[in-house]
């Protein structure tokens, strides 16, 4: 909704533009009038749409043209003023004032400045014109004659009349309407009311909908006869610009076009977005449940049982397909919308439009899909627990077959509320998906993951678009997001709480680096040659488990460009360097890229030999591979393979995600090399000399072989507590020397 509303009057001088705008403001008649009005602020706590409105007063005394240029393109309702006493006012406003306005205002610019027409129902039309019309010193007749005459050719004259009469749009349309009479005991001013369609231009009242400006034609008073809308009197000022207000607030030229009688394709497709989203099990039908929900929404209060009977049933009238199993169609919502927009309350429309993030334009607004976020340095975005849930029953609703997997109908199904389809092919290749290519729940997920993890903002837009905080009844998509603590923290607690871990896979070129990648996700290499070149993809997404934990592994291909990698290549929780054992020039890329960027790093490293199903050949670099790791203290090197008969181990991922939520735990190991520190004390421990001494002193103490003399006696105390703290002293300086040296 707009932030403000601006009103121009204009008109030809001494026709009281500046006498209602005094008359608004100081709720009485001024004893003298200036030739121009300041222009004056309403606040928004005194208006009904809760909207400041600007009004400004024109003068030709006082004012350039360029000056009332000026103001006519920064204005979003024109009110035309002219006094019925005055012949030439009435004349000057479709010989001068309304191609002027049209002049100034092209299309394009009132695109821009969103400059609405001013259009009103057929029944506000009526009580307006009936509020302006009657005379005072009429109403103690005992007949009153109201008559209305309606100009300008081709603007639904007649279409109008006709609509007031049956109650909804005539399929034929005549030339001209029959003078017709609305009894006093149906009119808000219990005044008879005669309204004429006429086509000539002696008019007392102007209604001009054609150039997307608001123009009304306001009735000033005449000597002999004051009129209800009178500055002198005070009579209908509030009204006017009421009115003019709600024709900038709730516009109805992009809902409805009255040539084609019918909603435009903007409004249809906005309102059955809202309609899928507020379907909550996807059957195609709002129950009471989701009506009940959708009115919650949108007005904050729930609808009662009977006033939701007469809803259905108001449908059920004039649609045959609009009400099923008791519950609303598409059809139904659109006819009750096109409805509320014909007989003149399309605020209500407006009102549902913008509780889903819609804006005058009928374009969702930038503030509902990108709220701010801000995410301090060396943090990271994660979704929480509520957003899974809500995504999962996103899923539910539109797996029809229940298989855990989301056919290419279905995906289509789920994304028919977005403007366009937001997942490539590619996609397919970076989440899990079953044997026929098909996105699983995991890989749904994981997918959702991904996107929150690299693109924070892109997340909440494709949230915005699922309608998450109106569901959710939050705010906003941030409620969605939770930013990790910073890492340097995590580092120095020694824990983390965070659930995505990133690992950068870096190597030559042909080393096995997308086959790594692939096989996380269950593929071997019979699956891999399937894969389109062109849909391949560069991150990898899925779950691993850490000491029972469920945790996502997001692993990254960096391109080969060993001079140009850039700080996003570089930062993430932990390193792979992956080489070809049967190339004896890929290893040396590993051995430099290690050096150059994470030699004095404390991300941990992981380098993996692929495709160990291959014949091991000799590297071409001063150290081999294994020598390498030792030097710099590294893991030995992870053998892989994708060349498999069934889905590829993942151990080594779960290796990696340990290694990234636990950095410092620098002994632990992932080999059985027998020559390391770590495999050379484990095997100490489980020596057979070490088992039998332990043997015999448990023995020892269950058989009781101690006298009661030895209990009594000093030096045996003396002799074990310094053989304890020897021991004690002995182990922790093996553990420190152990801990120093890896």
């Amino acid at each position: 909704m707009r932030k403000d509303v601006r009103i121009l009057l204009v008109g030809e001088p001494k026709v009281g533009k500046t006498s209602l705008i005094m008359s608004l403001v100081s709720e009485e008649f001024p004893d003298e009038v200036p030739l121009r009005a300041e222009e004056i602020t309403i606040p928004a706590d005194v208006t009904p749409e809760r909207v400041p409105t600007h009004i400004v007063d024109y003068s030709e005394a006082e004012q350039s043209d360029e000056q009332l240029y000026q103001e006519i393109s920064k204005a979003n309702v024109i009110c035309i003023v002219y006094s019925v006493n005055n012949k030439k006012s009435i004349e000057k406003v479709t010989s001068h004032w309304i191609p002027l306005i049209n002049e100034r205002t092209d299309k394009d610019s009132r695109c821009v400045a969103s400059c609405q027409v001013f259009k009103l129902t057929v029944f506000e039309i009526c009580i307006l014109l009936n509020k302006v019309m009657t005379p005072t010193f009429l109403m103690q007749s005992t007949v009153v004659i109201v008559d209305f005459f309606f100009f300008t050719a081709k603007v639904g004259k007649t279409s109008l009349i006709m609509s007031l009469v049956s109650e909804e749009f005539p399929d034929e349309v005549p030339l001209r309407a029959e003078e017709i009479t609305i009894p006093a005991d149906v009119t808000p001013e219990r005044v008879p009311t005669h309204i004429v369609d006429y086509s000539g231009t002696d008019t007392c009242t102007s209604l001009y909908d054609e150039t997307h400006m608001a123009c009304i034609a306001v009735l000033m008073s005449m000597p002999q006869a004051s009129p209800k809308c009178s500055a002198k009197n005070l009579k209908n000022i509030s009204e006017l610009f009421y009115y003019a207000q709600k024709a900038v607030l709730h516009p109805t030229g992009p809902l409805y076009s009255p040539e084609d009688k019918e909603m435009k394709p903007s409004c249809i497709k906005a309102l059955t977005r809202i309609f899928k989203i507020s379907d909550l099990d996807n059957d195609g039908i709002l129950n009471d449940n989701e009506l009940n929900f959708f009115q919650r929404t949108c007005f904050n209060i729930p609808l009662a049982p009977q006033a939701l009977e007469d809803v259905k049933n108001v449908v059920r009238k004039n649609m045959s397909d609009g009400v099923k199993d008791n519950g609303l169609t598409l059809k139904g919502f659109l006819f009750l919308h096109t409805l509320f927009i014909q007989r003149g309350r399309h605020e209500t429309t407006w009102t549902v439009l913008r509780r889903f993030g819609y804006d005058d334009d009928l374009e969702l607004t930038q503030e509902y899909l990108f709220p701010l976020l801000k995410i301090p340095p060396d943090c990271t975005t994660e979704l929480n627990h509520n957003t899974y849930l809500f995504l999962q029953s996103v899923f539910d609703k539109h797996d029809k077959d229940r298989d855990c997997a989301l056919s290419p109908d279905e995906l289509k199904d789920l994304f028919k509320v977005f403007p366009c389809m937001p997942w490539g092919p590619d996609v397919n290749n970076t989440v899990c998906t079953n044997e026929q290519g098909w996105i699983t729940y995991q890989g749904y997920l994981s997918q959702w993951t991904l996107t929150t993890y690299l693109d924070v903002q892109r997340c909440l837009e494709y949230l915005g678009y699922l309608g998450y905080s109106i569901i959710q009844e939050q705010e906003s998509q941030t409620a969605a997001v939770t930013i990790t603590r910073n890492k340097r923290i995590d580092l120095q607690k020694k824990q983390t709480q965070r659930s995505v871990f990133r690992c950068n896979v870096l190597g030559a070129r042909g080393s096995g680096k997308s086959g790594f990648l692939q096989a996380f996700l269950g593929r071997n290499l019979a699956r891999q040659k399937r894969i389109r070149e062109d849909h391949m993809s560069y991150y990898a997404m899925s779950t691993t488990y850490v000491y029972g934990q469920e945790k996502y592994l997001l692993l990254h291909e960096v391109l080969p460009d060993f001079e140009f990698l850039s700080e996003a290549d570089l930062v993430c929780d932990v390193v792979c360097l992956v080489y070809d054992i049967s190339n004896p020039r890929s290893f040396e890329y590993c051995a430099k890229v290690y050096k150059k960027h994470f030699l004095d790093s404390k991300t941990p490293c992981v380098i993996i030999a692929a495709k160990s199903d291959l014949h091991e050949a000799r590297q071409y670099y001063s150290l081999s591979p294994l020598d390498f790791c030792r030097k710099h203290k590294l893991h030995p090197p992870q053998m892989f393979t994708c060349n498999t008969d069934e889905a590829p181990s993942k151990d080594i991922c779960t290796k990696l995600t340990t290694m990234a939520m636990y950095p410092h735990a620098k002994l632990r190991c992932m080999c059985s090399c027998n020559r390391c520190t770590y495999c050379i004390c484990h095997n100490l421990l489980n020596s057979e000399l070490v088992r039998s001494v332990k043997a015999k002193l448990y023995s020892a103490v269950l058989n009781r072989h101690m006298t009661q003399a030895d209990l009594k006696n000093s030096t045996f105390w003396l002799r074990a507590s310094v053989g304890a703290t020897v021991f004690a002293v002995l182990g922790f300086a093996m553990y420190k020397a152990l801990l120093k040296q890896r």
